[in-house]
This record gives structure tokens, C-alpha cells and sequence, in this order.
């Protein structure tokens, strides 16, 4: 993992698939592949993407509808690819929830630099995020159940973090691990367990637990 963030390609195209790799790559970007929306649909649960770049003409169905059911579940943010000339892609593709778009064919540079300038609002954080009771504060690492201090731990705090972000939605441990820890889990899959183990405790009485599945991975939901 070289830590810059993950992004999911959705592109059949095997020559734009190489080009578009290999130059996010050398930026140091972890990229994963799709060839159609099937595939796409299976490495954004399993992979929980940072940003995604798509191509709008899949084998299997239109871009603009995979964008719509993102849309629906996550805000991950997406850059459209597409040979078409007309405004009129370019038009649903935005008012899908596309971020930003890209006509083929482009210039390898500024592909990489939309991909960045993407991550780069992506990766803001706000300073404070609210969700029932529930209060964080990025900058001081400080977590509030009504008025009471939670008294998290930094990588506790990391993780409830992510999960007030995803509510009611499965995260993979090792996205988890990335996210609080800022480095791959390799085999140091107990230090997740034996975090998550204690924030469950410490939000016990919040009316909201994290649950874990097989297969699936960590949830956090309403008791």
C-alpha cells in the first residue's frame, strides 16, 4: 500500500486500463480494476474505494446508472471518462453525482492531475461531524456521547470516525486498520479486534453498536 488512497478503475478498455494504471501507480496511488459494472459493484464493497474513476460505456450497462446507485450508498468521489463529444453525457453524468469529467481521448498529465485535485477534496476532513448523540472533534481527537467525554483513544477515535461517516454500511478490517493505524494490517488483524473491542464498550450505552460479519466485514448500526 503506498497510502496516497485507493482508487477503482472501471474501464474495458485493456490499452486505457494499462495508461491509467500505470500513471496513477507511479504517483504512488494503490489502483484496483473493473472491466464492467458487475465487477465494479464487487470491489466497492470488498474494496471500499477512495475515489473512482469510470468509464460511462460498460459491456454489461451505462456508467451513469452504476453512478446513481453509488450515489444512493456512499460518497465516494467519482471522475466520468467517456469517448462521447456531446454535452449531453457530460450533463447526466453531473447531475448523477459525477465529480468531475473527462473526455477521450486526454492527456495522461492531466488525467493524473483530476485524479489528484479529486483526492484532494476527498481527503478534507470536517472539524466537527455530528450524528444523534454523537459529537466528534477532528482536530483534538475527542468524541462526546450528550455532554460526556467518550475518553477514545487516538485509534479509537479513528474508527468511530470512519463509522459515523459509513453508518449502516459494512467497511473491510483492513480499510479500518488503514484508516486508524495509517498503515496496511498485513497479519495484525488482533490490534483491530482488541480496539474495536474496547470502543464497543465505550459506546455501549449510545444506542448504536458495531457488529462484526464474515465475509462482509465491521458495522456500525442502531441497536
Amino acid at each position: 500500500m503506498s497510502g496516497r488512497g485507493k482508487i477503482l478503475l472501471v474501464e474495458d478498455d485493456l490499452q486505457v486500463q494499462i495508461n491509467n494504471k500505470g500513471i496513477l501507480e507511479h504517483y504512488g496511488y494503490d489502483v484496483f480494476l473493473a472491466m464492467d459494472l458487475a465487477e465494479a459493484r464487487k470491489a466497492v464493497r470488498e474494496q471500499t474505494p477512495d475515489a473512482v474513476v469510470l468509464d460511462i460505456s460498460l459491456p454489461d450497462g451505462d456508467g451513469v446508472d452504476f453512478l446513481k446507485e453509488l450515489r444512493g450508498t456512499m460518497q465516494i468521489p467519482v471522475l466520468v471518462l467517456t469517448a462521447s463529444q456531446t454535452a449531453k453525457k457530460a450533463t447526466a453524468s453531473f447531475d448523477a453525482g459525477g465529480d468531475d469529467y473527462l473526455r477521450k481521448p486526454y492527456d495522461l498529465k492531466e488525467f493524473r492531475a483530476r485524479v489528484d485535485a479529486l483526492m484532494r477534496r476527498a481527503a478534507h476532513v470536517p472539524e466537527q461531524i455530528r450524528k444523534d448523540r454523537f459529537s466528534l472533534h477532528a482536530t483534538s481527537g475527542v468524541a462526546f456521547l450528550d455532554d460526556k467525554d467518550l475518553g477514545l483513544t487516538r485509534k479509537e477515535f479513528a474508527l468511530l470516525f470512519t463509522f459515523i461517516q459509513n453508518p449502516e454500511r459494512f467497511l473491510g478490517a483492513e480499510y479500518l486498520y488503514e484508516k486508524a493505524w495509517k498503515a496496511p494490517m498485513l497479519s495484525n488483524s488482533g490490534a483491530l479486534r482488541k480496539t474495536m473491542s474496547t470502543l464497543r464498550v465505550k459506546i455501549k450505552d449510545s444506542g448504536w453498536a458495531i457488529s462484526w460479519s464474515n465475509g462482509e466485514g465491521y458495522i456500525f448500526m442502531r441497536e
